[in-house]
């Protein structure tokens, strides 16, 4: 064969699930310095001069059969196979792209598993992992790589022994956490307790638990991939990273960057120097040539949750780079996922514990009822109302209510049923007092609205948002300082003076100090919700604002009893989480068995679901009318079965995507309508 002799095993940059493998490609002279596994290309693709992009996965020998000229067309190769490259003739890779080998074998391991795993493709997953590429940042970044000299290379790290403020693991036994550096995996229950920094900041135990592990891994030499649910969450671990490791030690991946900050941030994991890399879900994906440690907090949190496909969780992508790599893992939260708390039973996870059982002073008042006016209008009982008096003589007071805005929910007066937009049926609510009630779907204006139940002209509250609430103690407590924190105001610090602090869940502040009393409102409206996992929801938002109460201030949760209160009474989640758990291995709901939902036409929904192996670990749920002329079927297995009903499902997705494929002559096939998504969070 004439050339380099050698072949490139490439991944297409497509959605396809059909192109879901690996193609080879002949790797011409004029290439061969610049063909490395790892790096962009192009590539023909079919007929007509088409390129399409896509990743060099890996290199390999020719074939010593192999023709010896390169006619038409590509041939594939099984996704990770290892098999002799195609004995046949071979298209020559079009264009290295960038000489940058953006795509680490790492990554391309996990992107692949993890795909595999849900039935998706690695093309999507790579997306997640990959930012798009940005020419000025990386031709900047190669010159500064050319530049430097082999000295130069190597990022001081200041290390435990030259280090002023040495990590300590506070609040835990002496050495616990460290053993996570070694292949660990921790189950951590944060410390519920707030820390000044030196710069005036406040942060809560738990970020600068983090930030301590992280740094602790970066003095042995290797990375540390810290995976929190969005910027505020980040903002407190680099707030403790500041005062441990250099700034250049520290990697950010922040979705509100910019394309090129982003990118930037990437460029600088590939160095292959030891790192912390710090960003929300996708972070998990990060370049790190030796990982030490992924540290991920409130596994729970939804924004975990990867809404695009193949919609793979942080925790799972977490677990299985984990098992790739060896490095420790730690899941670290101030309540218990029943995910984790399965893993935790299978001593899969170690359950680690404070070394001082400290937490706040929960009063659940449940059988309390308001006696003051503006305490029953405001929905805060007697005792809670005496708190908050009480405390705001001497600093904040939080009140943490279900829904921003004025009155998020609006009905007829007469019949009591929701009041709907005339023009989509969407929600109507207020934005404030006094507002005209416009719809939350469309925003229309719903001046002369008519209820279309009862033609009734008039409507009533039904729910109270963070707006309304925030008036209503304004008048009970004249004087003090009212201040509105939700997603259109941001507020993540406060000082220490007096002021009733307004926030939906999520978007608590953190007060200097701590706040001098908690109240707890809506839990009837939150545990409402119809979701399998509303309890521990529920629970993870009131653990989490009640770590920020200063020492000895009463959280009061107001309006729920049971299970849920005495596990925040208590402080043990983790025992709520165990019995939610024994209760979903008896219903055989997830995480007990894992699910995955089939969404399409009917015929194509049967024909998916008939290739199945049903059994006693494997069943069916439906298929049900979802939409109009959909239907979605439920698949509960076993983790046994995951890898047999992904690549069975995953078939059946190929399959279905061929329609796409237009006839010789003919008119367009109808577009595939086979939807496929594995361990759906709100699926039940």
């Amino acid at each position: 064969m004439t050339g380099t002799g050698r072949i490139a095993r490439v991944l297409i940059d497509s959605p396809l699930p059909q192109l879901d493998h690996l193609f080879d490609y002949r790797i011409p002279d004029e290439l061969s310095g610049t063909a490395r596994p790892g790096v962009r290309v192009t590539v023909p693709f079919r007929q007509a001069g088409r390129t399409a992009a896509g990743y060099l996965v890996e290199v390999v020998a020719a074939d010593e059969n192999s023709a010896d000229e390169s006619t038409a067309g590509e041939q594939g190769a099984s996704a990770g196979s290892t098999d002799a490259p195609f004995r046949g003739t071979l298209s020559p890779l079009e264009s290295v792209v960038s000489a940058v080998p953006v795509l680490s074998p790492g990554v391309w391991q996990l992107a692949r598993r993890v795909a595999d795993r849900a039935a998706g493709t690695a093309s999507d997953v790579l997306r997640l992992a990959i930012p798009p590429r940005q020419v000025r940042v990386e031709k900047a970044w190669l010159a500064a790589a050319e530049a430097q000299t082999p000295e130069a290379q190597t990022t001081e790290v200041r290390t435990p022994e030259a280090q002023t403020s040495v990590p300590q693991f506070t609040d835990y036994e002496p050495g616990t956490l460290a053993r996570a550096l070694d292949g660990h995996r921790l189950a951590v229950a944060a410390v519920p307790k707030l820390v000044p920094l030196a710069d005036g900041k406040t942060i809560g135990a738990w970020a600068r638990t983090m930030a301590e592990l992280a740094a602790a891994t970066v003095a042995t030499g290797r990375t540390a991939i810290v995976v929190v649910p969005d910027y505020r969450d980040q903002d407190q671990v680099q707030a403790a990273l500041d005062a441990l490791v250099p700034a250049e030690t520290v990697s950010r991946v922040d979705a509100r960057q910019s394309n090129p900050d982003r990118y930037r941030a990437f460029l600088a994991c590939l160095a292959g120097q030891p790192r912390i890399v710090l960003g929300n879900r996708s972070a998990v994906y990060a370049p790190a040539e030796n990982l030490g440690l992924i540290a991920l907090w409130d596994d729970g949190d939804p924004l975990h949750a990867e809404p695009l496909s193949p919609y793979v969780h942080a925790r799972d992508a977490a677990l299985v780079r984990q098992e790739q790599t060896g490095c420790g893992l730690v899941l670290l939260g101030q309540s218990r996922s029943v995910e984790a708390q399965r893993l935790v039973e299978l001593g899969w996870l170690s359950d680690v514990r404070p070394e001082r059982a400290v937490h706040p002073k929960v009063i659940p008042t449940e059988m309390q009822n308001p006696a003051d006016e503006y305490a029953r209008i405001a929905r805060i009982p007697t005792a809670a109302w005496q708190a908050a008096k009480a405390a705001l003589e001497n600093g904040p007071v939080l009140v943490q209510v279900a829904s921003p805005g004025y009155a998020p929910v609006l009905a007829c007066q007469s019949c009591k049923h929701s009041a709907r937009c005339t023009r989509c049926q969407g929600p109507l609510g207020l934005a404030s007092r006094g507002a005209m009630p416009s719809c939350r779907w469309c925003g229309a204006l719903a001046a002369d609205w008519t209820c279309a139940h009862c033609e009734g002209r008039t409507y009533r509250l039904v729910t109270v948002g963070a707006g309304r609430t925030a008036e209503e103690l304004g008048r009970g407590f004249p004087g003090v300082r009212v201040l509105i924190a939700d997603g259109d105001h941001p507020v993540q610090q406060i000082g220490s003076e007096p002021a009733l602090v307004i926030a939906t869940r999520g978007a608590e502040p953190i007060p200097a100090g701590g706040y001098r009393a908690i109240l707890l409102l809506d839990g009837e409206r939150m545990l409402a919700r119809e979701s399998l996992r509303v309890g521990e929801d529920c629970l993870r938002w009131w653990a989490n604002a009640a770590a920020l109460a200063a020492p000895g201030a009463p959280v009061v949760l107001v309006g729920v009893g049971g299970g849920l209160a005495r596990a925040l009474n208590s402080w043990r989640p983790d025992a709520y989480a165990a019995r939610e758990l024994a209760d979903r291995q008896t219903l055989r709901f997830p995480p007990a068995v894992r699910i995955a939902s089939v969404t399409g036409a009917e015929s194509d929904v049967q024909a998916a679901l008939g290739d199945l192996a049903q059994g006693p670990s494997v069943d069916v749920l439906g298929p049900v009318t979802s939409e109009p002329g959909m239907v979605r079927a439920i698949v509960r297995f076993a983790y046994s079965e995951g890898d047999a009903v992904a690549a069975s499902l995953k078939a059946a997705v190929v399959r279905n995507a061929s329609r796409r494929r237009r006839p010789k002559g003919g008119a367009g096939r109808a577009a595939p309508t086979l939807r496929i998504r594995f361990d759906d969070p709100e699926l039940l």
